[in-house]
């Protein structure tokens, strides 16, 4: 038994709804350009917002260290799918936890940022969450098919904080809506739809951090 990959999915787990609580707090003040932690709002940023330790040397970090991601439903969800079970909820969670890692490792390690699950003082430590989604039409595994057609696979919000991985002292936070685009006209949604719909919002996402790992970096203009 992996007991440390265990005690690293409860800490993300546990610290990520912490994060969920912080971040209502913050969305209920959005003009707020200071945040209770201490991280400063980021003018002309990328994503929908984003917020950063003032004085902080990007720079250092040249590995990553990536926490599980948390998943979270948008409320009442489950009542607009009286269909889908609690174990299909915890699969479609799991898989979107799953692939987050994936394609996250895939682009950092690509971009010249490995992901390692060391500690040191150039390791950036990633602490990320998924929080509201809405998955239009999933799949199920009950008994006998049912087709559904929609004209997009889902939404959801990605909550994403950076830490310095050997003192955790948080460095910054970024909040990010997506809406999976259709490729076409209406299609048939099944979990292969949905599954490809989430990896091209998380391959963005990703390329984002990377650009923004190689801006400090001097690897790109900006």
């Amino acid at each position: 038994m992996n007991t440390g990959s265990g005690l690293r999915t409860i800490l993300s787990a546990v610290l990520a709804a912490a994060l969920c609580a912080a971040c209502a707090n913050d969305t209920s003040t959005r003009a707020a350009e200071v945040t209770h932690d201490g991280l400063e709002r980021v003018a002309g940023s990328k994503v929908e917002r984003a917020w950063v330790k003032p004085g902080v040397n990007f720079s250092q970090y040249t590995e990553v260290s990536l926490l599980d991601c948390f998943v979270s439903f948008r409320r009442n969800w489950r009542m607009n799918h009286p269909g889908v079970r609690t174990r299909d909820m915890e699969r479609i969670k799991s898989a979107l936890s799953e692939e987050f890692r994936k394609v996250f490792t895939e682009e950092l390690a690509n971009g010249g940022y490995p992901v390692i699950t060391e500690t040191d003082d150039h390791v950036l430590l990633i602490r990320p969450a998924i929080i509201d989604l809405d998955v239009a039409a999933p799949q199920t595994n009950s008994g006998g098919r049912s087709d559904s057609f929609t004209a997009s696979p889902g939404v959801m919000t990605l909550v994403i904080e950076l830490y310095d991985s050997v003192s955790n002292e948080i460095l910054a936070r970024a909040i990010d809506r997506r809406r999976a685009r259709n490729v076409g006209n209406i299609q048939w949604t099944t979990s292969g739809t949905n599954r490809e719909a989430a990896r091209k919002i998380l391959s963005r996402w990703a390329d984002l951090l990377v650009s923004r790992l190689d801006e400090v970096h001097g690897k790109r203009g900006g």
